[in-house]
């Protein structure tokens, strides 16, 4: 089972009305696919960021893997974070290196003829989500079609962006979290800034969101400042969250270390790839915290079942939209949970018909 073959391809789709958060505006959002051949089958994974991933792979990364014993993941997620010595693993390479490690394990699964989350050593059937988007370019309109789509599909928690224009709009801000909560009912209400306030904004926004309810506080300030986080965490009764841009274990045991979070976010697609999610929870769960899926849900899904120190995986529009449009069998949320599939690997098969019109590396 000795892998011949390593591609990557970029992907880049519109996105299906204007979207942005605090700190950033899109409108497009790119995929890059990485294949991983061996014995006649084929893994997948990917990561959503710039083309350049792609490059990282073809030049750096597959000459690392080819040859290689597929059952052999471990030593190929080694080799390929050496070869990323000289280039800086945070960033593109940290990507595409997160990407090719999704692409072995879906393969090694595959070959097994495993569904992925057995072959993690699942321990749960379900894996809770939460519905995640509500974008400040949204009118009302838009996030009451929204919201209320999720909730009415089961899914007893929402997210919404808030920290409009850099945090300069606060009274919109507290008006679309009133507004969310009148929409939402008795769900669990969340909210992401991207980091747009500064301490003492979010200090007193906290106590604002309160009045709402809000359970969840991502990034109220940057995800860098880690004692700015220790200090919005210790004035409120909110969780707070952050670490959706860790791209090594060091990382994430510096913010746990901290005291910076109440629940570890963690995203595959740039961590590391599956391989270093599984370790960057063992090191949450070593501090007495959960983690949090960021994004990705088609390849985040088999890994969380496998965590015991779960608390849910993000349920994002961007990329639920993407993976149900190029790919076959994401699965739909029931009850608040969504479950993986017990097809071999992580049960998602690309069509290739859909994706061809957006390629663009």
């Amino acid at each position: 089972m000795t892998i011949s073959a390593v591609e990557a391809s970029a992907f880049t789709i519109p996105i299906d009305a204007p979207e942005a958060d605090g700190t950033f505006a899109w409108d497009s959002t790119t995929l890059v696919l990485v294949e991983v051949s061996a014995d006649g089958r084929m893994g997948t994974g990917w990561t959503y960021g710039s083309p350049a991933c792609s490059a990282v792979v073809t030049n750096d990364l597959a000459e690392e893997v080819i040859g290689r014993d597929a059952m052999d993941v471990g030593g190929c997620w080694t080799a390929m974070r050496e070869a990323l010595r000289n280039i800086g693993r945070p960033g593109v390479a940290g990507m595409a290196l997160s990407a090719v490690d999704c692409a072995l394990w879906d393969l090694k699964a595959r070959l097994l003829e495993m569904p992925l989350h057995r072959l993690l050593g699942a321990v749960r059937y379900g894996v809770p989500v939460y519905g995640s988007g509500g974008f400040t370019t949204y009118d009302e309109r838009q996030l009451a079609d929204q919201l209320s789509g999720w909730v009415g599909q089961g899914i007893p928690r929402v997210k919404i962006k808030i920290g409009e224009s850099g945090g300069t709009a606060e009274d919109r801000d507290l008006q679309r979290v009133a507004q969310a909560r009148k929409m939402i009912g008795d769900a669990e209400l969340f909210v992401d800034a991207n980091g747009a306030y500064s301490v003492g904004q979010a200090r007193r926004l906290a106590s604002c969101l309160s009045r709402y309810d809000v359970t969840w506080f991502e990034e109220p300030v940057s995800s860098d400042d880690l004692v700015g986080l220790r200090a919005v965490r210790e004035q409120t009764s909110i969780d707070v969250t952050a670490g959706e841009y860790g791209y090594d274990l060091v990382y994430f045991e510096r913010m746990c270390a901290a005291g910076a979070v109440d629940c570890l976010q963690v995203d595959v697609t740039r961590c590391g790839g599956i391989s270093e999610l599984l370790r960057v929870a063992a090191v949450a769960e070593a501090h007495g915290l959960q983690v949090s899926g960021h994004c990705a849900p088609g390849l985040h899904l088999a890994p969380l079942a496998a965590i015991p120190n779960l608390r849910h995986l993000e349920w994002f529009h961007d990329h639920v939209r993407i993976e149900s449009m190029l790919f076959d069998g994401l699965p739909i949320p029931a009850d608040g949970s969504a479950t993986p599939s017990l097809a071999p690997g992580n049960g998602l098969t690309l069509r290739p018909a859909a994706a061809a019109g957006y390629r663009v590396a």
